[in-house]
């Protein structure tokens, strides 16, 4: 259970700092250029809609994940599909994403919780 914990901790953390930096250093200054996209309200609505809803669907995986009683198989696919984020992360910028150890981290420990 251990793991579990610890996978949802990272996955709360990594939601959280994906919604708080992405707005500060990417949604910020992306709203402040002028893109065509941008100006239009409904546009940059979606777009930081969607950014932030993703943050909520991290944590809900560390609710699932953390939840006793929840499957097993399904806290191994959600594992599998952390380290695939981390890794994916790592790989396509060259370990400059901030994200990606925590991602990989959570991961991990979702896959060892459920492999225990």
């Amino acid at each position: 259970m251990i793991f579990y914990i610890l996978s949802a901790l990272l996955m709360a953390v990594t939601a959280f700092l994906h919604s708080y930096f992405g707005e500060k250093r990417l949604l910020g200054p992306l709203f402040a250029s002028k893109s065509s996209f941008l100006e239009n309200p409904r546009g940059r609505r979606i777009l930081r809609t969607s950014w932030h809803w993703q943050s909520g669907f991290m944590l809900s995986n560390a609710v699932v994940v953390a939840w006793p009683g929840i499957d097993e198989q399904l806290k191994l696919a959600i594992g599998l599909f952390w380290v695939a984020m981390g890794l994916q992360s790592l790989i396509r910028s060259r370990g400059k994403h901030v994200g990606w150890a925590s991602l990989l981290g959570a991961g991990v420990f979702a896959l060892i919780g459920a492999l225990a």
